[in-house]
């Protein structure tokens, strides 16, 4: 189905593994898009609970977009190239179910970004992040300069933006911008463990929270208002139904995937 990555649903977790290891897993337009259809197809899969991306082999989660396919965009083609990448970067982050970052390897450009639209971000102590751009004469185009300001603060971020310099798995956890680093042979069974876990709660809740969450950082919205709304609509679905009614019953509640 995909010529880049690799789909696996396993225990109703998707993986969807980037798979151009000899190219260190360079997001090229294709793969971007193909990464969204998987993101998207999953959104009303009801097998699917959560999902886990990553790259292929040991070196890289994503080493950046692929030059060499750009490399003679002019001002049109270039602006499209950034706001694809952006719906691509949208799909993600506002996903219904969610997504974490395996990040096994270096997380560089394009690959930070991809990295930074998850919603948890786990990291091999092999990792390294950066956002190189301006080496090329570019700025990042696929949500770099505001999602790093969100994670690590403006100070932080526009010292990284500016200067290039990569940054290794235990400044990132420092900087918060990953969640949590772990020896690459744990990396995945990690992830599976936080998004084991989170199929316990609520699926209905879980996408409210993401909603909520997202929305605090979008202009002209307001959080509060959108976390009122979403509290409200909660109280129609068969989540609060099964989730009270075993809080009162003193049982573990059983929540369908919806």
């Amino acid at each position: 189905m995909y010529n880049n990555i690799i789909t696996e649903l396993e225990n109703n977790i998707l993986t969807i593994k980037i798979n151009r290891e000899s190219k260190l897993n360079a997001l090229n337009i294709e793969t971007l898009q193909e990464i969204k259809n998987a993101v998207s197809l999953a959104q009303d899969d009801k097998e699917i609970s959560g999902i886990i991306l990553t790259g292929s082999g040991s070196k890289a989660f994503a080493a950046g977009a692929d030059i060499s396919e750009f490399v003679n965009f002019d001002v049109k083609q270039g602006t499209k190239m950034s706001a694809d990448g952006h719906e691509v970067m949208n799909t993600i982050e506002q996903s219904r179910k969610p997504v974490i970052a395996a990040v096994n390897g270096f997380a560089l450009g394009g690959g930070c970004e991809l990295a930074m639209a998850c919603h948890i971000r786990i990291a091999s102590e092999n990792a390294k992040f950066g956002q190189p751009e301006v080496n090329l004469g570019v700025p990042p185009g696929y949500g770099g300069t505001q999602r790093l300001i969100q994670l690590v603060g403006k100070g932080k971020a526009i010292e990284l933006l500016l200067t290039a310099d990569a940054i290794s798995a235990n400044e990132a956890l420092e900087y918060r911008l990953v969640n949590d680093v772990v020896p690459i042979e744990d990396l995945l069974p990690r992830c599976f463990e936080i998004l084991k876990k989170i199929n316990t709660k609520s699926p209905s809740a879980i996408a409210k929270v993401i909603n909520c969450v997202n929305d605090f950082y979008k202009d002209g919205v307001d959080g509060f208002q959108t976390e009122i709304e979403e509290f409200g609509h909660a109280f129609g679905t068969a989540d609060f139904k099964e989730g009270t009614d075993a809080f009162l019953n003193k049982r573990k509640p059983e929540f369908k995937q919806s």
